[in-house]
């Protein structure tokens, strides 16, 4: 089992988890901002606009992740700020970024699709990076798998999926490959697109199609009676991602 503990600085525990994360925010702004350069926006733009939104999306995650676990937080709630252990939804952290984001680009009157555009390929390439802080966590995972099963994983993926006496299916691998992928597909298709818009609204069907199909596998989804959240949630960012395709694509026919 990996140490979630990377090092001690002096009685401060720097965990994993936290450089997993800082490292997919710096990678993500340094992407933006070069693209942000590259298509006549102001780069300094999307440094303003993320000091706003990285505080904004992981509020957003962490309430969006206490209120659907709340039964874990009711006795003691000051546990509900301890970050550090874990309990980040990323679709919270979407709707908390969302709402910072539109609150700057409304006040300095910036395009939206295209600052969405943007920030697009960074987002879906900090969701891959950030899976890593859930393997660390031992967070994240399926159900119990065979060892058979897992032995066809890298030892260290195979030991680290090792809990209490079982193996678990590696979830956050199969999410951070997937998102991966969308990553590539994205910047391929960018160069290619047809209208502002595209890419953004690209992201919202394909990382919510592979989370759907993946949350199905998970032992730990929030839920909302019966039903797992994040996979009601993909399935209306969805149907919102081919709305807004089928609406932005007929308006530009009708110009």
């Amino acid at each position: 089992m990996i140490n979630p503990i990377a090092v001690n600085i002096g009685p401060v525990p720097v965990r994993w988890y936290g450089i997993i994360m800082a490292s997919a925010f710096i990678i993500g702004i340094y992407l933006a901002y070069r693209r942000a350069e590259r298509n006549n926006i102001d780069p300094n733009h999307i440094l303003n606009m993320i000091t706003l939104i990285i505080p904004a999306s992981i509020i957003g995650a962490r309430m969006y992740y206490v209120i659907f676990a709340w039964d874990n937080y009711r006795n003691n709630p000051i546990d509900a700020l301890a970050i550090w252990h874990g309990g980040l939804a990323i679709h919270g952290g979407i709707i908390g970024g969302l709402l910072a984001g539109l609150f700057y680009i409304s006040r300095y009157k910036l395009p939206v699709w295209k600052i969405a555009d943007i920030l697009a390929p960074s987002l879906i390439l900090g969701q891959a990076i950030g899976r890593w802080g859930n393997f660390i966590n031992q967070e994240a995972h399926g159900g119990p798998v065979t060892e058979q099963f897992i032995s066809h994983f890298p030892a260290f993926i195979k030991n680290q999926m090792y809990i209490n006496g079982s193996y678990y299916h590696p979830t956050f691998l199969y999410e951070s490959i997937w998102n991966f992928l969308v990553f590539l597909f994205l910047m391929w298709r960018w160069p290619r697109k047809k209208i502002q818009g595209e890419i953004a609204l690209l992201y919202l069907i394909l990382y919510s199609a592979g989370r759907f199909w993946i949350e199905a596998m998970r032992t730990d989804s929030l839920m909302l009676g019966p039903l797992r959240v994040a996979q009601l949630v993909s399935i209306v960012l969805i149907i919102t991602g081919i709305s807004g395709l089928y609406f932005l694509y007929r308006k530009k026919s009708h110009i």
